[in-house]
């Protein structure tokens, strides 16, 4: 059962937990071993890393909603005991492991958690995600944990530094109104969104700060822009979700007009969109009625990244994705903005891990990160991955939040997920130094 505790071990250094340090250490552990040994890491590493999931589907749809954990964790489980049987040396462990989290965020069913990288989220090191992205934060905890497993003591040092270097000076130009409504999430899903609740705390908002340039509601705020926004905003321009029934909508409003929007193109597998509808109705429409549901609908996903302006705008489960806030970097937003319905995590650790997993993105593409959330967390990242201001969850609020707009582009933004080609030659080479050609074994 070590394995299983080692994976429980791991968990605990990715965020929200503070146990990120250790991580090299636990990894070390985890470079040998076959099939057995990596399906039970994976079960303990994504039971606790995910368990923000069944308890916050059940609190919100009855004892149903925490079923889809299970067949969640088992296939993950599953990914990581495949890596163990098909990586016999630790050195193509380290490049398949990193490949593997990559394989995470492809295709209609990603699902990016998980991802060793985070370990060093609260580290002055996280600065390099602007070289190479959180892959090459994953492919640098296990080449430490590689070392470490070599017992090569050495690498204990440079470990240490990503821990201490001291991080440069932001400096912001400008300040956002970030409004909290804190809506229940089940009232909003239904259609019961309360305008009032964000033109009320608009008003007492631009009151408290009229120094906002900017004002920005939450995912699925309205259902539509509100009558006498104008008089409240004077001019200011307004970022907001619209809760439509097709597409999971986000706008930009100013003196009567919608600028420009922007509809989510990463839609969340088996929440927003349900793969393999023909062959899975049934079971979909068993759940929806058990969870006191409607109809099973599919939202309609985007079909490109744009900003909004100067606005990158992400929308929710978007923030785990790397490629997202890359393309809206290279597309020319020079700040990021994250509207968000955290809610639905009701009072698990799920909206903390979401919140922390976002703010990597503005360390990637070198901005500033505005995040408005239904009810939390609503705070301003900047550049450099410091929560630079924040409001606390759970509660009506507005946030006063700094900000700069800012161009050009990081080594992550100009050549994108370099450290998975690294990873691959890693995993490639660990196999041929373990099938040597046979003459090798004389030299």
């Amino acid at each position: 059962m070590r394995p299983l505790l080692l994976g429980l071990l791991l968990a605990l250094t990715l965020p929200p937990f503070p146990f990120g340090p250790l991580a090299p250490l636990v990894l070390a552990f985890l470079l040998r071993g076959g099939f057995r040994e990596g399906f039970l890491m994976g079960l303990g590493f994504f039971s606790l890393h995910l368990l923000w999931l069944p308890q916050s589907f059940a609190q919100n749809f009855g004892p149903w909603g925490a079923v889809p954990f299970l067949p969640l964790v088992l296939v993950k489980a599953l990914s990581f005991g495949l890596l163990f049987a098909l990586t016999p040396t630790p050195l193509s462990r380290v490049g398949g492991w990193v490949l593997l989290e990559w394989l995470s965020e492809q295709g209609d069913l990603a699902f990016p958690w998980g991802l060793l990288g985070y370990a060093l989220l609260e580290a002055p090191g996280r600065l390099l995600a602007a070289w190479g992205g959180v892959y090459l934060l994953s492919l640098l905890v296990l080449l430490f944990a590689w070392g470490l497993e070599r017992r090569s003591w050495s690498f204990l040092l440079p470990w240490a530094l990503l821990w201490l270097l001291p991080l440069p000076e932001a400096r912001p130009e400008g300040m956002a109104l970030l409004v909290q409504g804190n809506i229940n999430p089940l009232r909003k899903f239904q259609g019961e969104l309360d305008e009032a609740v964000y033109l009320r705390l608009t008003e007492e908002g631009l009151k408290a700060h009229p120094e906002a340039q900017l004002v920005v509601w939450p995912e699925t705020a309205v259902w539509r822009i509100p009558e006498g926004v104008d008089g409240v905003l004077e001019g200011r321009p307004l970022l907001t979700g619209l809760n439509l029934f097709g597409p999971n909508r986000a706008v930009l409003y100013q003196e009567g007009r919608v600028l420009a929007h922007y509809d989510k193109t990463r839609l969340v597998p088996f929440g927003e969109r349900f793969p393999f509808r023909e062959a899975l109705g049934g079971v979909y429409a068993f759940f929806f009625r058990a969870m006191g549901l409607g109809e099973v609908l599919d939202r309609t996903p985007g079909k490109d990244l744009r900003p909004l302006g100067p606005y990158g705008v992400m929308i929710c489960y978007e923030s785990v994705f790397p490629g997202v806030a890359r393309g809206l970097a290279r597309s020319g937003a020079e700040v990021l903005v994250l509207l968000t319905n955290d809610a639905w995590y009701g009072p698990s650790y799920g909206g903390r891990q979401h919140f922390a997993l976002g703010r990597l993105r503005a360390v990637e593409t070198g901005r500033w990160l505005l995040r408005a959330g239904n009810d939390g967390i609503t705070a301003s990242v900047d550049p450099y991955g410091r929560v630079v201001a924040a409001i606390p969850p759970h509660r009506e609020g507005f946030l006063l939040a700094p900000y700069a707009l800012l161009s050009g582009e990081t080594p992550y933004v100009r050549l994108g997920d370099w450290a998975v080609g690294v990873a691959l030659t890693l995993l490639l080479l660990g196999l041929i130094l373990r099938v040597r050609l046979p003459g090798w074994r004389n030299r």
